[in-house]
């Protein structure tokens, strides 16, 4: 009765579809407040002045307030996973058009809302910076004149903040010697590609309440992918003990990464403390957009090859936008920035990776990590080296790829990355090698102004390490058992999957193991929902809690039947003798004996915690600093419009290396939304600026996906090369998919209209424009041969 790698239901597939689902949106309390928040209308000012007392003369209004209440109270104001540089709401400086100023608590979400019409916010005007590469300049205006690390995780701890600059963190990588890898050389390519910042649009908003019990404890309710934190952060924010406040997480809709670490929760832990009802904060979806964004970034790549085709030298320096203020930048500069020169065997590699505030909305986590920006540079350079030098752009990924027992340009030997079974999948899948020996013949597919073509591009990730997941399983009197732990569910399916890890070592149908929601009284501490770690991490300490409770039952069985616990196995909820399956005893008569009752429970706990080594802070290297790496692949065919530039995906296969499939079902679906997420992305997202302002926060004016944007045929590859250390051999799969969704459309369209871009995203306009563009390129070529 294994339930190992098959696919059950979801546990809250029939709650989701009937409206039953508990979020943290639809709560209410007796007497609850509302929360509204002004914000500041310039990119960059002091802040001179603000009156609330006529906001504060309204009905219904309780309280205003604003960055000069904070400075009264006896907490900690500012917050943040890597530095503590953003405020509660702003105390005398505002950094983007956007940062909260006040907060108005009233009755009434509508007469909240109001009032924020009637609060007086003098400004003086600072010189703002909104271009990452001037921001990173000397010179430049400085947004914060002070940065305060924040000390909360080990492997931000060596991360340390330049001063009177904006370039808050610069990661370095040598490996090798450049020098001499571009001296030996036969061809040098440079190229700069940027990408734009975006948001992540999850179905449910940022959203938090929060109440203050009798005796003065927080309780907390939040939509959040990091409960542990949260808690951790806030009672820093409230100079509170830890254990003066409860976090808790229902199911979420959507998370992403923006509901990372803290965001709105200090401000409305701060607001319950300050009137002591409960209040409860729900951002607009327009505020959602200018809450946190993905990194826009500006990779300049320089990249030495040899005739036979070899990398042997490649310099990176990467600039990302971090917005206002840092959020876990850092970790995105240092943990995707040390993967920047691609999943390849280079000798000498050279990576400078910047982290730089401007004075527009924050940057942070967002599905990929970073990676996705990264592929995009990388990936196409691959495909401008293969077409200049005339080689199939497949076959010159094939001769670098890293594989088993590779060493990685952080010096990590690589274990269980099987980039190259991903490429073998994705020529089989996309018909590669009878594509392209088409393509050189010249052999298109045209129908009028529309060509058709396809591209390939892979990309790999490190895991989030060092991190730490906690569980609990008890085993209960019935042979029911229960899974505690942090990690929360926002649409991935982590407790379907999470429960099937306890029942596979337990020897139990899915259906009678129960996994709780994160509640910081009652589940163990977790880094965070994200990453794509929880499968490996938490499914570790899940395994090997279980493993523990089975241990026991096997011990008193052992005692029981006179033999060896090596001799029995769990299996069908019953305890048996491998060699002798009619000697066997059910789980419930196991439990009964033990306690000499039918009742207690049996549990085990474990910590699963990674190894690692913290990379030399002027080299980069370390031998030790992913405890698992995940490759991905996507492969493609287009459609161009060569009159309008439209593109329309045909085929989007996505591949990915899971090491194992626990659930199959779930690991496809993450591939599949992962890579369609990608594709807006690659073809119309990016949030538009006009000094400082983002002019299109909404959903009429941000396009994403819809049912009409989806490829004709969708296919997701499993990839299974199994992990020594992870849960029966399991990886993570979350962002797998969202690594070469971009290069491999802007491959294919080159291959169709010879037109290259080198900016995201690949919207008509962009793409009209680079088409006019190739071809007077072609036609000044054309001349200049007739000339000669």
């Amino acid at each position: 009765m294994s339930v190992l790698g098959k696919s059950p239901k979801r546990v809250e597939s029939k709650a989701k579809v009937t409206g039953r689902t508990e979020y943290v949106m639809n709560m209410e309390m007796p007497g609850m407040l509302h929360i509204k928040v002004l914000r500041s209308t310039i990119p960059h000012g002091l802040v001179k002045r603000i009156d609330v007392s006529a906001a504060e003369q309204i009905e219904g209004v309780v309280k205003v307030v604003t960055g000069e209440d904070l400075k009264s109270m006896n907490i900690n104001p500012y917050f943040g996973p890597a530095f503590r540089d953003q405020p509660v709401l702003a105390i005398d400086k505002v950094r983007y058009v956007g940062d909260p100023v006040a907060a108005v608590i009233a009755q009434d979400p509508k007469i909240a809302a109001d009032a924020l019409n009637y609060i007086d916010v003098e400004y003086e005007e600072l010189e703002p910076v909104f271009d990452v590469l001037e921001a990173a300049k000397e010179g430049a205006p400085i947004i914060h004149e002070v940065i305060r690390p924040a000390g909360s995780f080990a492997d931000l701890k060596n991360l340390l903040p330049k001063e009177n600059s904006n370039v808050s963190i610069h990661f370095k990588l040598r490996h090798g010697d450049t020098q001499k890898g571009f001296e030996e050389a036969d061809h040098i390519f440079e190229d700069t590609f940027t990408t734009p910042p975006a948001v992540h649009l999850p179905m449910e908003q940022h959203v938090a309440l929060a109440y203050v019990e009798p005796d003065g404890r927080m309780n907390l309710w939040t939509a959040n992918q990091s409960p542990s934190f949260v808690r951790s952060e806030v009672a820093h924010v409230l100079n509170i003990p830890e254990s003066r406040l409860r976090v808790r997480v229902p199911y979420l809709g959507g998370g992403f990464g923006t509901k990372l670490y803290v965001k709105i929760e200090a401000l409305v832990a701060v607001c319950a403390l300050i009137v002591r009802k409960p209040v409860k904060l729900a951002l607009t979806m327009e505020e959602v957009f200018i809450t946190l964004t993905k990194h826009g970034t500006v990779f300049k790549m320089k990249t030495g090859v040899t005739n036979d085709g070899r990398i042997v030298a490649r310099h990176c320096a990467v600039y990302w936008d971090g917005g206002a203020y840092a959020d876990i930048g850092p970790r995105v500069t240092q943990k995707s920035g040390f993967t920047a020169a691609g999943p390849y065997d280079i000798p000498n590699v050279d990576i400078d990776s910047y982290q730089v505030y401007t004075n527009k909305a924050p940057a942070g986590a967002f599905r990929g990590f970073g990676i996705p920006q990264l592929v995009w540079a990388y990936e196409s350079q691959m495909d401008i080296i293969a077409e200049k030098m005339g080689w199939d752009p497949l076959d010159f990924r094939r001769k670098q790829v890293l594989v088993e027992g590779s060493t990685h340009a952080t010096g990590q030997k690589m274990t269980s990355v099987g980039l190259d079974k991903i490429i073998e999948q994705l020529n089989t899948s996309i018909g590669w090698e009878e594509y392209f020996a088409k393509r050189e013949q010249g052999l298109i597919k045209k129908n009028g102004s529309k060509i058709r073509a396809k591209g390939v591009a892979i990309g790999l990730k490190a895991v989030l390490t060092p991190s730490i997941s906690g569980a609990i399983v008890n085993l209960f009197a019935d042979g029911s058992a229960s899974v505690y732990c942090s990690t929360v569910d926002m649409g991935q399916g982590s407790d379907t999957m999470m429960g099937q890890i306890a029942a596979e070592v337990l020897g139990l149908p899915r259906e009678k193991v129960h996994v709780t929601h994160p509640d910081t009284d009652f589940t163990p501490y977790d880094t965070i929902t994200a990453a794509s770690r929880s499968t490996f991490y938490m499914g570790n300490a899940i395994y090997k809690a279980a493993e523990e409770v089975k241990k026991q039952i096997l011990d008193f069985a052992a005692n029981h039947f006179s033999v060896q616990p090596d001799q029995l196995i769990l299996k069908d909820e019953k305890v048996i003798m491998a060699d002798q399956p009619e000697l066997n005893m059910t789980l419930k008569d196991a439990i009964k004996g033990i306690f000499h009752m039918p009742a207690g429970a049996v549990i085990g706990r474990y910590v699963f915690e990674s190894h690692y080594k913290s990379p030399d802070p002027e080299t980069g290297q370390s031998d030790d600093v992913a405890i698992f790496w995940f490759p991905g692949g996507t492969a493609v065919e287009i459609e161009v419009d060569t009159e309008t530039g439209k593109i329309d995906v045909l085929q989007l296969i996505s591949a990915g290396d899971v090491g194992k499939a626990i659930n199959p079902f779930l690991v496809h679906q993450q591939l599949y939304g992962a890579a369609i997420m990608q594709l807006g992305q690659a073809l119309f997202e990016e949030c538009q600026f006009d000094y400082g302002q983002m002019i299109n926060a909404n959903m009429a004016d941000y396009k994403v996906p819809t049912f009409k944007d989806l490829p004709q045929h969708n296919e997701t590859i499993i990839v299974e090369v199994p992990h020594p250390e992870g849960p029966f051999g399991a990886k993570g799969v979350g962002e797998t998919a969202t690594f070469g969704v971009m290069p491999a459309i802007a491959s294919a369209l080159y291959h169709a209209t010879g037109a290259r871009v080198k900016d995201i995203p690949l919207t008509p306009e962009r793409v009209l424009r680079a088409i006019k563009e190739a071809e007077n390129s072609a036609s000044s070529s054309e001349k200049q041969t007739i000339k000669g």
